[in-house]
């Protein structure tokens, strides 16, 4: 048992911060917290000095099998499994040292990294707790079809989503449109029928298991609410002409629940063309997520790291200043980075927040992100299950 001392604490739910905190950490777990505490007696405790003590982050959309360069799909294909393994192993270390202590990976191939879950389950010191979706569920040659899962139909459909929870998923992933990491794929076009999403949403939910969906275009993000989709997956609203939001659609995901994974985080804007309407939406992407913010749906600041050198396996936090555009205050940006987030993965029983039974999964920075998120950088510390791996 051992004590942590910081200046400043963010619970993971609180507008404001815990001034002078003491948090007590026991195998792995935290078990109590302390505003203002002048020790623990003969308990050791590490003084972090003037930090802010968060929980740690959790990005809900990384691809950990693509290696973050602009031929990643390419080099996927090249490489065994054992290769991908050894290389997923370094990009999940390297979201570990920014802060991020849990990963959802939304597609690998093959379901190659159910072993690196494992691993990471008995070694947690070596990486963030990882849950995985294994391959999407795509149409065939549909988008990124090469992970592994191709399925058309109700009963194929029906199969896929047992076979992935026969292999231990912790999330089921389908492609409702296209993509533009997929050559010869469309972003804004409908991969699947009303009946098809319907039969996954049932038989994942029937096995006790969240269905999220990659959605970029706005005939694909209705049919994902209405067939009944736990979150969805960049949320672009995109047609042939550009992405007129439909406040129809909007609703209905407020309405129940739904959560959107903003997949804003980049280290470096790509450069836009004006005649590719895959990447107008970052000229509006802005006021696309302020709507959906207004009328109450559930952002969650992911990076889909991995597809391209842009988004590296550590980029969450590069996110959080986007956020803001969408009026949310910085409280609400780490919520989006902690709490909510532990939400939309289904492990907020023990994750995204600190407080007594949780993990001890922490991650402290320098300055005061309540302040300035862009403080989330400034990475000063890292806990994983209470030992500290930076």
């Amino acid at each position: 048992m051992y004590g942590l001392r910081a200046a400043r604490l963010f619970d993971g739910t609180s507008g404001s911060p815990l001034k002078h905190p003491l948090v007590l950490i026991e195998d792995g777990r935290i078990v109590s917290v302390f505003a203002n505490a002048a020790g623990l007696g003969d308990t050791p405790v590490i003084d972090l000095g003037d930090v802010t003590l968060l929980p740690g982050m959790i990005d809900s959309h990384q691809h950990l099998v693509l290696d973050a360069t602009d031929d990643s799909v390419i080099h996927l294909a090249s490489r065994s499994d054992e290769e991908v393994l050894a290389r997923a192993r370094l990009a999940a270390r390297s979201a570990l040292m920014a802060g991020i202590t849990t990963v959802r990976d939304l597609g690998d191939r093959s379901f190659v990294l159910l072993a690196l879950k494992e691993e990471l389950a008995r070694e947690p010191a070596a990486g963030p707790e990882l849950l995985v979706a294994g391959p999407p569920i795509t149409s065939p040659h549909g988008h990124c079809w090469f992970l592994g899962c191709e399925a058309r139909g109700v009963e194929q459909m029906r199969a896929a989503v047992r076979l992935h929870a026969a292999r231990g998923v912790d999330v089921i992933k389908v492609m409702v449109t296209g993509g533009s990491l997929t050559p010869g794929s469309v972003s804004h076009e409908l991969q699947y029928g009303a009946a098809e999403l319907r039969a996954v949403v049932e038989q994942a939910h029937g096995l006790g298991l969240t269905v999220t969906g990659h959605a970029k275009g706005v005939r694909g993000v209705a049919a994902a609410v209405r067939a009944g989709f736990d979150g969805i997956e960049h949320c672009l609203f995109l047609t042939p002409d550009g992405f007129p939001l439909g406040r129809a659609v909007v609703d209905a995901m407020a309405a129940a629940g739904t959560y959107v994974s903003v997949t804003a985080a980049f280290k470096r804007a790509p450069e836009l063309d004006a005649s590719n309407t895959r990447l107008a939406w970052l000229r509006d992407v802005d006021s696309l997520y302020r709507t959906m913010w207004q009328a109450g749906i559930r952002l969650v600041l992911s990076s889909d790291a991995g597809i391209g050198p842009a988004v590296p396996h550590d980029v969450l936090p590069y996110g959080a200043e986007r956020l803001l555009r969408t009026g949310m205050t910085c409280a609400d940006v780490l919520r989006s980075l902690t709490s909510l987030a532990a939400l939309a993965c289904g492990v907020a029983d023990r994750k995204g927040r600190i407080a007594s039974g949780y993990d001890a999964d922490l991650t402290a920075v320098s300055g005061d992100p309540l302040v300035d998120v862009n403080d989330l950088l400034r990475v000063a510390a890292v806990f994983r299950r209470g030992v500290r791996v930076r």
